[in-house]
């Protein structure tokens, strides 16, 4: 039972890991794309014929953008996938950027390394960060303050 627990939890995160997704999408693409190719292929000796006087146009062939679309919506879900993977690799090098220590929690001891730091010392870093983004806050409310002050005539300031 509990591996079965841990299956279905490893099955989640790889449904929400875009690299994952993204190798997921690989084959499907690859098959819409050579779908995409046999079709217009079928569809130009098809039209050919017609256009020659070999074949009248009552026949029946697959829809080229029925197909086209369906590729072009495997390579929106190709693009969000790595858009997602580009914001996670940056998300991740922004954090050990900005908290490269590690903080060991109660869970994980054991995770203790030489240059991990305290909580104390945890906190006054998130205080600095919390100060430094309240700064920058105001200057950014004093700054569209004065744009907006230029915009009025001068005699009603």
């Amino acid at each position: 039972y509990p591996a079965k627990m841990q299956q279905q939890q490893l099955s989640q995160q790889q449904d929400f890991d875009p690299v994952h997704r993204f190798k997921m999408l690989i084959p499907q693409l690859k098959e819409s794309l050579q779908n995409l190719m046999k079709i217009a292929s079928l569809n130009l000796a098809h039209n050919t014929a017609i256009d020659n006087g070999i074949k009248s146009s009552d026949a029946t062939v697959q829809r080229f953008d029925k197909s086209l679309e369906e590729f072009y919506a495997l390579c929106d879900q190709v693009e969000l996938c790595l858009r997602l993977a580009y914001e996670c690799l940056s998300q991740s090098i922004d954090s050990a950027k900005h908290s490269p220590n590690l903080v060991p929690t109660a869970t994980k001891p054991d995770t203790v390394q030489t240059e991990s730091m305290s909580y104390a010392q945890y906190l006054g870093m998130i205080k600095s960060q919390i100060t430094c983004a309240k700064d920058i806050h105001n200057a950014l409310l004093e700054c569209s303050k004065k744009i907006a002050g230029k915009g009025q005539p001068q005699g009603m300031m």
